[in-house]
């Protein structure tokens, strides 16, 4: 029953942090698009009050015409919208999410032994510690480099890379996956809540005080705002990324973290170019060219190679009955009709029959043989033999 409650939890957690991230992605980019889309208004009157730029558009079957006020209106305006809860929702059910599944289960989700040997709760320990980091380091560039865009980015760029190279090293790759963009994540909800409401709550206040307010917590809050619309597709990456170990497996996966979250910011920025009225072709085509390079890069080697050349050099053909034994110890404990370590079987894939073992052959190579990411955090203590061993039969089947 607690298993089955757990498996509620989960997919209610998950379901509202996809909601509330669409919510506040969508939210996010429209203001972006509105913001470099303003022309300045033709309407002698607009400009008198001190509209700074307007957008005219047509959606619902209705007309639009939405007008910025560069510092403030003339007057207080009776209902304000307030862009923020989306996106603390977005990170308190993310970190709900990140708690119940990792944190709570640091040896089968945070950790791998062949990267690093540490003990859940120094796991737990450096996961945290990444969240407050990142964000303490990021905001003391942002605060020493406020008039040097170009040099902050550049230094963001390079740190980004170097928290794919840390988190790679120190926990399983899924994990570092996640903790990278959860890093990004947090940066970006705490830019909300540190700088960007209370630079507006500022700026109404002085404006119901009848003064005139100061430019400068709008001009950091919308630089700030900037910040989060390129990290976005990177954490989306990040997000996703749990479900394709074939990105994360790896021994260079911090080099394939970072090159598919520098193709996510060139398609962002290749968007936020086209709001401004230029269509940098050259954005996307890059983008498409990193991810095609990563492709070849990481495209698999045959199977006979190496240690499993090596075991197979006598020849004799593994059968079904062979490695049999190692799927019922080994894997059947999460799939099958009736596992013992979770609910139901991850996927409904199932080992019980002969004809599922021989159904699902290709996947048992690509994530226990290939990318070794099955049995999950090897709880059941797969060896390198064994998984040899499931390598020669799917080898001796001519199924890779």
């Amino acid at each position: 029953m607690e298993s089955y409650l757990g498996e509620w939890l989960n997919l209610l957690l998950r379901w509202f942090h996809v909601i509330a991230a669409i919510a506040w992605i969508g939210e996010s980019f429209y203001f972006v698009m509105l913001d470099l889309s303003l022309e300045v208004p033709k309407d002698a009157a607009s400009r008198a009050r001190g509209v700074f730029g307007e957008l005219w558009a047509v959606h619902g079957g209705g007309f639009y015409n939405s007008q910025k006020y560069l510092v403030s209106p003339p007057q207080m305006p009776e209902h304000l919208h307030w862009s923020k809860w989306k996106s603390y929702a977005t990170w308190l059910s993310g970190f709900a999410l990140f708690t119940v599944l990792y944190l709570a289960q640091p040896r089968t989700y945070l950790i791998d032994p062949s990267v690093l040997e540490i003990g859940s709760g120094e796991a737990i320990g450096f996961a945290l510690g990444f969240l407050l980091l990142g964000w303490f380091v990021y905001d003391a560039l942002c605060h020493m480099l406020a008039e040097r865009e170009g040099l902050l980015g550049a230094i963001l760029a390079v740190l980004v890379v170097l928290a794919a190279w840390c988190t790679t090293h120190i926990f399983s790759g899924r994990a570092a996956f996640l903790i990278t963009g959860a890093t990004l994540a947090t940066i970006m909800t705490a830019n909300v809540f540190f700088v960007i409401i209370p630079g507006q709550r500022l700026m109404v206040a002085s404006l119901a005080r009848g003064e005139v307010p100061d430019p400068l917590p709008g001009k950091l809050g919308r630089q700030r705002s900037v910040h989060n619309t390129y990290f976005t597709l990177p954490v989306v990456f990040a997000m996703i990324s749990n479900h394709y170990a074939l990105t994360y497996a790896g021994r260079d996966n911090w080099v394939v973290l970072s090159v598919l979250m520098l193709s996510g910011a060139l398609v962002r920025q290749f968007f936020v170019l086209r709001h401004g009225g230029r269509s940098v072709w050259t954005l996307p085509v890059g983008s498409a060219v990193l991810v095609a390079g990563l492709v070849i890069w990481m495209s698999p080697r045959e199977l006979g190679s190496g240690a499993v050349a090596a075991a197979d050099a006598g020849g004799t053909p593994v059968t079904l009955a062979d490695i049999r034994p190692i799927i019922v110890q080994r894997c059947e404990v999460c799939h099958s009709a009736h596992p013992t370590l979770m609910e139901s079987a991850p996927q409904g894939v199932m080992f019980d029959t002969p004809q599922e073992i021989e159904t699902n052959a290709a996947r048992i190579y690509q994530q226990a043989v290939r990318l070794k990411v099955m049995p999950l955090g090897n709880v059941t203590g797969i060896t390198e033999a064994e998984r040899v061993r499931l390598g020669q039969w799917v080898r001796d089947r001519g199924v890779q």
